[in-house]
């Protein structure tokens, strides 16, 4: 990362070393620091601590029994899902299971250093058992220091409109069908709900965390469809059209992996860069089937 130079080295107040070096050992030695050369206006240089974790993965929870039951409500063009738990209760599918534990055993083959040593998951019940079970399959760092929920990382609330297929919402609130069709669904909030905005707002939250909390880690998400958009969002930097034609393109497979990396080369002081979209080859090479579905509470894009 350092190289020597001919000329003789600067240090950060600007007086001349007069010898050829890199930084010293003491600051090899620390993993969790990156430093990055800036000019500044006098010729000196100065350095800075890396800002951003190093890797992030987001992963969308494993097929979820609400996923299926949504299906068959489509199928039946019923107006309601036939699910009884609340959201935030609702279990994997067996397939669910079978598709975490094939995420897990991927990330268990990279070497121990490039695996996440933090894991950040969704409270609701389908998105933690997915990253138990990853974490279970030998998943994550012999060093992992961090594993815990985080609420601003839930599904997006629905309120009115949960359990109701898109049938249902046509039937039962025609309204808010036709209003939810000309706002568009990134501003949209249903009465009791949220809309892509408001989820957005949280994930801003959740990223001041990440800079604060696990620069120069290797962080693990777990959560949702709508909250992987929400972080390409975010961190591609994308408008509102840019984000919906990706959402039209169709749903984020389940346990798919969308990652960056960070890139010292990239800006002022270096940023996280694509890596993966909704990467499938895990559960490919594991012979465990590939699902879509839409989370349960989903009315129609637009």
């Amino acid at each position: 990362m350092f190289q020597s130079s001919r000329a003789s080295a600067v240090d950060v107040t600007g007086r001349r070393s007069g010898r050829r070096h890199g930084p010293p050992a003491c600051i090899l030695r620390l993993r969790p620091l990156f430093w990055t050369f800036l000019a500044a206006p006098s010729g000196t240089r100065i350095m800075t601590e890396q800002k951003w974790p190093q890797t992030i993965w987001v992963v969308r929870h494993g097929q979820s029994a609400g996923n299926v039951a949504r299906d068959a409500a489509e199928l039946a063009s019923a107006p309601l899902i036939d699910i009884t738990v609340r959201d935030v209760d609702t279990p994997l599918s067996l397939l669910g299971e079978q598709q975490s534990d094939a995420l897990g055993r991927w990330f268990a083959r990279m070497p121990e250093y490039e695996r996440p040593n933090v894991l950040l998951c969704s409270p609701y019940v389908r998105a933690r058992a997915t990253a138990q079970r990853v974490l279970d399959a030998g998943g994550a760092s012999p060093d992992i220091n961090t594993f815990f929920a985080d609420e601003r990382l839930r599904e997006k609330e629905f309120g009115i409109l949960d359990r109701l297929t898109k049938f249902g919402i046509v039937a039962k609130y025609p309204e808010l069908d036709e209003q939810r069709r000309h706002v568009g669904k990134f501003y949209f909030r249903p009465p009791g709900g949220e809309s892509w905005c408001d989820v957005v707002l949280r994930l801003r939250s959740t990223l001041d965390t990440l800079v604060r909390e696990h620069r120069s880690e290797r962080v693990l998400i777990v959560a949702h469809q709508v909250i992987v958009n929400c972080m390409r969002y975010l961190l591609e930097r994308m408008t509102e059209e840019q984000i919906l034609a990706i959402d039209r393109e169709g749903d984020v497979p389940n346990c798919s992996v969308t990652s960056y990396e960070f890139d010292p080369s990239q800006g002022r002081n270096g940023k996280l860069s694509l890596r993966l979209v909704n990467f499938v080859a895990p559960l490919q090479e594991a012979g465990a089937p590939v699902t879509a579905e839409a989370d349960v509470p989903a009315a129609p894009k637009p």
